[in-house]
């Protein structure tokens, strides 16, 4: 290439340097027949419109999305490929429409949607129980005539005493036994059961005057074991069934006169289906599942709820000493006490879903322990005056039973069971031995009882962490 390179038309070099145009038989363009689509943006004409209601389609999925790749994962599930995406929605990928879409479509986060009350109780299971701790108390309407004076009612209570301490102890290890199966707790009432009625009526026949009241004492305590068998197992309805010879025989006293026969023979009939029904119950508990793996409590844990069985009842036979409805009107309110444990409960674990701080739940807290506890002792006054009864006595001792009550179910039992019995042990002396302030000391000692409890409440039960 010694000289000048000639670039005029139609020399060799042509077949190299010269820019050939493309024509009918370039390869590229004989490969398809179709024209070559336009090039539309994403936000003009029909492809907008069609994004616009893409959006409205998925605007109550798309809205609580906080990130577009959250609303291309929606995209993805609907079934949206890169070619549908291009074609009708003018998008180059997906990500590209979902950005689009999320821009589109306003922010908004819903409430969940609030979940069932835990807490709900059973209205008629609530109402049921009231009513069986009120019925047995006809047995002494039938049969108390029969019975000799002398001793009769000192025995009767004090195997009473017993049997309640008793039975509330083993009522606690029993429900703590449910969680290693039911057949533990089975097992936990047979053995339970016949020993704490035989140590009941051993106590109130060592009281009692004469054989009759001691046949009635070990009755007693024969009924009230069988009885608590059947609470815990959740038999409420068949206990109810046995208890209607003496409920018949109870009602028909206000227009007849059984005889000493059917006084007699009534209650021992609801005596003699309450232990069957009692054991039948027992063996049913034989065939359930076992948890394995579950270790035995001890006996420790149990010992704060027969103290304070033993001290309420020792307060509400002291309350119906003089006027013995006081202690009818306490028992039928049992069944709208346990209901309103469940209530505060459930109103407990709302508050907490609506409150933000520890001190917001605190104060919420003690609005629905106030509000429970007036609930409960509003229907208590005007009862206490239509039995004649001293309403503030009553309705002070009302309040420290469900409070007590109410610490238990969230498993703090000592504390009550320390005020019950202190104000028990003051009231009972001083009313055993005359001394001041003579009858002012039960509604004094259960003033004094209701104000610590509801300190502890607030204290123990205004923290988050109670409830969870």
């Amino acid at each position: 290439m010694s000289g000048p390179m000639s670039l005029e038309p139609g020399g060799a070099e042509q077949d190299t340097l010269a820019l050939r145009l493309a024509d009918d038989l370039t390869p590229a363009l004989r490969l398809s027949d179709r024209p070559t689509p336009a090039l539309l943006l994403p936000g003009s004409g029909v492809r907008r419109d069609a994004v616009d209601r893409l959006a409205a389609e998925l605007a109550d999925r798309v809205a609580p999305a906080v990130h577009p790749y959250e609303v291309a994962a929606l995209l993805e599930s609907e079934g949206l490929t890169g070619e549908v995406i291009q074609e009708r929605y003018g998008h180059a990928d997906l990500f590209s429409l979902a950005t689009a879409l999320y821009q589109r479509v306003p922010r908004t986060f819903p409430e969940p949607p609030r979940p069932a009350d835990p807490w709900r109780p059973d209205h008629l299971r609530c109402a049921l129980r009231g009513l069986l701790f009120a019925l047995p108390g006809l047995a002494y309407a039938l049969a108390g005539r029969l019975l000799p004076p002398d001793g009769t009612v000192r025995a009767l209570v004090v195997a009473g005493l017993i049997s309640w301490a008793w039975n509330q102890a083993l009522s606690h290890r029993a429900y703590v036994r449910l969680a290693t199966g039911l057949p533990e707790a089975g097992r936990t009432l047979a053995k339970g059961a016949p020993l704490g009625a035989a140590a009941a009526a051993a106590a109130g026949a060592f009281t009692a005057g004469s054989g009759v009241a001691a046949m009635a004492v070990a009755t007693q305590s024969a009924y009230l074991a069988a009885a608590g068998v059947l609470l815990v197992l959740g038999r409420e309805r068949l206990l109810l069934a046995v208890l209607v010879p003496v409920t018949a025989g109870g009602t028909a006293l206000l227009w007849w006169e059984p005889g000493p026969v059917l006084r007699a023979g009534l209650p021992l009939l609801s005596l003699l289906g309450a232990v069957a029904a009692a054991g039948w119950a027992l063996r049913a508990t034989r065939t359930a599942p076992a948890a394995p793996g579950a270790r035995r409590p001890g006996l420790w844990p149990s010992l704060p709820y027969g103290l304070f069985g033993l001290s309420a009842g020792s307060l509400v036979f002291l309350a119906g000493r003089d006027n013995p409805w006081t202690a009818i009107v306490l028992t039928l309110s049992m069944g709208p006490a346990e209901w309103l444990l469940y209530r505060y409960r459930g109103l407990s674990v709302a508050a907490l879903r609506s409150t933000r701080t520890p001190a917001a739940f605190r104060v919420r807290s003690a609005a629905v322990l106030a509000g429970c506890l007036l609930v409960y002792l509003g229907p208590l006054a005007p009862a206490a005056a239509l039995v004649d009864a001293e309403p503030v006595t009553l309705l002070l001792l009302a309040a420290a039973l469900w409070i007590s009550l109410l610490l238990q179910a969230f498993g703090i039992a000592w504390p009550p069971a320390a005020l019950c019995l202190t104000a028990a042990v003051f009231a009972g002396s001083v009313t055993l031995t005359g001394a001041p302030p003579g009858t002012a000391a039960l509604p004094l000692s259960c003033g004094g009882a209701v104000l610590c409890l509801i300190a502890v409440a607030v204290r123990q039960l205004g923290r988050p962490s109670a409830h969870g």
